[in-house]
């Protein structure tokens, strides 16, 4: 038996036992972490450099992106290297900061999602206020205060977390820190003060999913309204993918922290985590960008201006 004072490292889960299959590891989750990386760098580059992107909706899109970056980010790099070197091992700090850095994404994430249903509400429900409701200085605000509930909800979940007594081994049935997953190595009834933290976050975002429910039923309502086949088209096809990525991430990312200990098992949790941690970042940018035809041209524009920039440069070599 072990306690929290004299864990000094953990034990992650190993996707596999042999060294074909580790490489298999290797190689999928390069593929994913390219993929999330090249798309978001260019929605992060495009929203930036294009003038005509500078609207709130493409605003918020750039900060979803640098979160979906973050985010993985924190926890792939890790379990590609433990895959590569054939090592489960990771220091009780680096644990810390990985359950924090982890927990800051994906919260101001999920505040984020919220803050961008409201933004596509009052852009096709209130169009003639959304200038004065969602102006330069409110969505900075509203980034900013999504930023910080994150920062604030990764704390005290971390916090908390990690002044449990764990006298139950060290090894994580998972291949990166998780709350979840840390809380089964407690042997106190403290632990309920996380639970109860768990409740509190899990009703906050119980909040915030009524408050995303309430804002599409008032969209597609207004949607529906719209005389003009094309006009329905281009207010659908900026509304579906925000509701395609929310839903994804809240029915994972809800099972994995909520479910009941009766039904989990290692192999269910882990395909939760992956679809809640690993999926959303990289098909985040193929979400918006597909059905966006205004992102995909600035995408095409910046894409083609380094092409002709490489082939200008060669030529001049």
């Amino acid at each position: 038996m072990s306690n929290s004072s004299s864990i000094t490292q953990f034990l992650l889960l190993a996707f596999a036992d042999t060294w074909e299959l580790q490489l298999l590891h290797f190689c999928l989750f390069l593929g994913i972490y390219l993929a999330a990386l090249l798309g978001n760098g260019l929605i992060i580059t495009t929203i930036a450099c294009d003038h005509h992107l500078h609207t709130p909706m493409y605003f918020f899109l750039l900060n979803l992106s640098i979160l979906d970056l973050g985010s993985i980010s924190t926890i792939v790099p890790k379990s590609m290297a433990d895959s590569l070197w054939d090592t489960r091992a990771i220091s009780y700090s680096g644990c810390v900061a990985q359950v924090f850095m982890f927990l800051v994404f994906i919260s101001a994430e999920y505040f984020l999602l919220t803050i961008m249903s409201y933004d596509r509400y009052v852009a096709i429900c209130k169009p003639l206020h959304y200038g004065t409701l969602l102006g330069s200085r409110a969505c900075v605000h509203m980034a900013t205060a999504a930023w910080g509930a994150g920062f604030l909800t990764a704390l005290l979940n971390t916090a908390n977390t990690f002044s449990l007594p764990l006298c139950q081994g060290n090894a994580v049935d998972q291949f990166f820190c998780e709350i979840p997953q840390i809380l089964k190595l407690s042997c106190s009834d403290s632990y309920l003060r996380e639970v109860g933290l768990l409740v509190f976050g899990a009703c906050l975002a119980s909040g915030c999913f009524v408050f995303i429910v309430v804002s599409y039923v008032q969209i597609f309502r207004a949607v529906l309204r719209i005389p003009s086949e094309q006009g329905r088209h281009k207010a659908f096809s900026t509304c579906i993918p925000h509701l395609a990525v929310v839903s994804l991430f809240i029915n994972t990312a809800g099972f994995a922290y909520l479910n009941p200990h009766s039904i989990s098992s290692p192999s269910l949790d882990l395909v939760v985590s992956l679809l809640y941690a690993v999926v959303p970042p990289a098909l985040n940018p193929l979400i918006y960008s597909l059905r966006n035809q205004q992102l995909k041209d600035a995408v095409w524009k910046v894409i083609t201006g380094w092409f002709y920039q490489a082939i200008n440069f060669q030529a001049s070599a």
